[in-house]
């Protein structure tokens, strides 16, 4: 669980720093349903700020209900979309939930958030002595950044310098400090050692590692979760049955999403993905791959296994050149001339980053596995939109050559209506506690986690109902340091 020890002296000096930088702290009630709960007073400012701006109001677009703009929007429904079937070449309908209009484009700021906020509220971190540490394999570096400068927070970004050129180019103007460590997304174990690193030898930084930081798991359960359930209200039909949920395996947090929906629909399935090019879900297995914000070779701490019914690999070759197909007119005069897409639904592909396309191949590879119908419904999340992988796009060309007709077909019928059933795994009990053993070789043994936690994660049936809880305590503690700052009282 997350402590909630009361620290009265950096208490006071956070509050001082929200108050000197006019901050309002939303609440998981807020973030959850803005419409309902936000203050008038905070969506009328709304109005007049950038999506992306410096702006502590945009502690508010932390919700996946907001307005579709990045230009002074406010609030309306969740933004998702339907993938065309006439693409996915499957019955099943499929919804994807879309990252882009949270500030940064992607919903990792809502899981770093979840991991600072806490810390902020109880004084457990001091705004004026301590530094946000935010390791990360791309995005959640960024959110992490974003919220400490929202929040008048000192920040050290780290990332792989083999991320999309995109993602370091922001960070050097938002985060205080960039560390690019070698090699690239599934290079984790680096990003650990810079972590060892930092810890021993400056002693003001605190780290949110999204691996074992169990606000990453509070985020997601109580705002993604919800979000997920209130879009399958809106498209279900007499007929409908809500078959299951997809999530590639960053940080392993939005698989929290699907613990949420298993609460309320005990029957869906809740599968996980991985690069087939580094299955150490599926086989205990290690390499290198492209799908940027996976990071592979360790099993999350945060990850509940025992809820999880499959695990897919995907082959990365796909989901890269299916991001040059959706996102290049010639990959649009395709799917236009060739598939019939609608102009909206041409358009709605570059929604979709690199991780959201792999989300997608995994649901059609579900809805093939276990023969689902167009009465099935599954769902997934696109965690960001193609516009932090411009320079992957222009990367393709460089190795394959120009784009052509040829190519674009090429990469239809070999990497999206070819996809078959091969790289996947129906978890039994035992599978499932394969999985989750391999967590003792980074957390225990590596990042000194104990035993009894790590137990406690598969046999106290308490545990991760404990951690979802604590939202309603934080809820109380985020009120009541607005209340002492007076910010909200005289906005």
């Amino acid at each position: 669980m997350i402590d909630l020890t009361i620290h009265k002296d950096a208490l006071e000096n956070a509050v001082q720093r929200a108050r000197e930088n006019n901050i309002i702290i939303p609440t998981y009630a807020q973030m959850r349903d803005p419409v309902k709960n936000v203050p008038e007073k905070i969506k009328e400012a709304l109005h007049g700020v950038g999506t992306w701006d410096i702006d502590p109001l945009n502690l508010f677009r932390i919700t996946w209900k907001n307005e579709p703009t990045l230009d002074g929007g406010t609030y309306g429904g969740v933004n998702y979309i339907e993938m065309p079937k006439a693409l996915t070449g499957i019955d099943a309908r499929i919804f994807v939930m879309i990252g882009k209009w949270f500030p940064t484009g992607c919903h990792k700021v809502g899981a770093s958030y979840g991991c600072l906020v806490p810390r902020l509220v109880t004084g457990q971190f001091d705004p004026v002595s301590n530094w946000a540490v935010w390791p990360s394999t791309g995005n959640y570096c960024r959110g992490g950044a974003f919220n400490s400068k929202l929040l008048g927070v000192k920040s050290i970004a780290i990332l792989p310098e083999e991320m999309s050129e995109e993602r370091h180019n922001w960070l050097l103007s938002v985060a205080d400090e960039t560390i690019a460590t070698p090699g690239c997304e599934s290079d984790v174990y680096e990003i650990f050692a810079k972590v060892k690193e930092i810890r021993a030898t400056r002693p003001e930084a605190f780290i949110f590692n999204q691996f074992e930081e169990m606000g990453n798991v509070m985020w997601h359960y109580n705002v993604t979760g919800p979000a997920l359930e209130e879009v399958y209200g809106e498209v279900k039909t007499d007929d409908s049955k809500f078959f299951g949920v997809f999530f590639t395996s960053g940080s392993g947090g939005s698989m929290s999403a699907g613990d949420y929906l298993k609460d309320h629909f005990p029957h869906i399935k809740v599968a996980v993905g991985e690069a087939l090019q580094c299955p150490t879900i599926l086989n205990n297995g290690f390499g290198r791959h492209r799908i940027e914000g996976i990071g592979d070779k360790h099993i999350p701490f945060v990850h509940n296994v025992k809820n999880t019914d499959m695990a897919v690999a995907i082959d990365d070759n796909d989901s890269q050149n299916l991001l040059r197909l959706f996102n290049t007119e010639v990959g649009h005069e395709y799917l236009r001339t060739h598939l019939d897409l609608t102009e909206e639904q041409i358009s709605n592909l570059s929604l979709l980053g690199i991780s959201g396309i792999a989300n997608v191949i995994g649901l059609i590879k579900m809805a093939k596995y276990y023969e689902l119908t167009g009465n099935d419904v599954l769902m997934t999340v696109a965690t960001d939109s193609a516009e932090m992988y411009g320079s992957r796009i222009i990367e393709l060309d460089e190795q394959q050559g120009p784009y052509t007709a040829e190519v674009a077909a090429r990469d239809y019928w070999h990497h999206l209506a070819s996809t078959k059933t091969d790289n996947m795994e129906e978890l039994t009990y035992m599978s499932r506690k394969r999985i989750h053993n391999l967590k003792y070789y980074t957390w225990v043994e590596q990042q000194g986690r104990t035993l009894e936690e790590l137990n406690a994660q598969w046999y106290d049936e308490h545990y991760w109902d404990n951690v979802h809880k604590q939202v309603e305590e934080i809820d109380r503690l985020t009120e009541e340091f607005n209340e002492r700052t007076g910010v909200l009282a005289r906005l």
